[in-house]
């Protein structure tokens, strides 16, 4: 039997109707960057002007590059831990999954039961996962502040599985090719940040932006927030250390993502509370950008 997730709301909630849009990232070299989505991803190129690009699927960006001279990875600080595009369903899993096997570029096949994956690095070390739903396989829980997994059929799972490959693979179809471009339907289904403090992070993403709580992990040193009762839209953890420092601004990753809410008045809703809460904020050509207290930097917009 599947547990019922733990789910906390204030006395306001983020608009149901909430998606992720775009991520922004600081690269070092713009032309690997844009053949690896390419190539391995299987991105479309959408534009690119200068030292920046858009791709994504066909429709609306949903990665954005930006090369900045001199810069580098570094470890121990907040950022992006990974951006997860989510897939319609199998099939298309197994194409992508099919083409990162074929050119034999490293990834980790993962079953969190009610979600497949596959998690790599693009060439610059920003972490990425694959994944479709699969909730009729089971769910997960937060109970008394541990993360689990149940099977359908009630039997416990700890989420991190691995994956049956050859299974999913059953689900490519004669014709099916492995260099096709993602599907259309690709979009960014989740964000997952590292921060210097999961319940301070919470606190932000559930008291001001207005995201319900979806579960706390205490030893797993993470917390998951979402609209509409998704499984999660942003996941927050502490994995580079409690207290982590903000990368210096020489640093590759995360510039900011991109919280999309569906009208005017949803986007105007949580800009009230950010005003109120007294964070700065300005406005950009993305959408009006803010920083959450780990300096990651987060976009409002009304979606387009």
């Amino acid at each position: 039997m599947n547990q019922p997730q733990t789910e906390t709301k204030p006395e306001f909630s983020i608009h149901p109707k909430t998606v992720m849009g775009a991520i922004s990232l600081t690269v070092a070299n713009l032309d690997n960057q844009i053949e690896f989505y390419q190539k391995v991803m299987g991105f479309k190129l959408h534009w690119r002007e200068g030292n920046k690009a858009g791709l994504g699927s066909g429709g609306k960006d949903l990665l954005l590059l930006t090369e900045e001279p001199n810069v580098k990875k570094y470890r121990g600080v907040t950022g992006l831990y990974h951006v997860a595009y989510l897939f319609p369903n199998r099939r298309e899993l197994a194409i992508a999954v099919g083409r990162l096997f074929a050119l034999k570029y490293p990834n980790a096949p993962t079953d969190h039961i009610m979600t497949k994956t596959t998690y790599l690095d693009d060439l610059e070390y920003n972490g990425i996962e694959l994944y479709c739903e699969s909730p009729e396989d089971g769910t997960w829980t937060f109970k008394d502040g541990k993360f689990e997994s149940y099977r359908k059929d009630g039997s416990w799972s700890d989420g991190r599985e691995a994956l049956d490959v050859d299974a999913l693979f059953d689900h490519l179809q004669e014709g099916d090719k492995l260099d096709a471009p993602v599907p259309p339907e690709l979009k960014i289904g989740h964000v997952h940040l590292h921060v210097r403090d999961v319940d301070e992070a919470v606190e932000f993403y559930h008291g001001v932006i207005g995201f319900d709580i979806k579960g706390v992990a205490k030893p797993f040193q993470m917390g998951f927030v979402s609209a509409g009762g998704y499984h999660h839209h942003l996941g927050l953890n502490t994995w580079q250390g409690r207290g982590a420092p903000p990368p210096p601004p020489d640093a590759v990753g995360l510039r900011h993502f991109t919280i999309d809410l569906p009208t005017q008045a949803a986007y105007d809703e949580v800009v009230a509370r950010v005003d109120a809460a007294g964070i700065p904020s300005n406005m950009t050509e993305a959408g009006l950008l803010l920083h959450d207290p780990s300096q990651n930097g987060v976009v409002l917009r009304v979606a387009s």
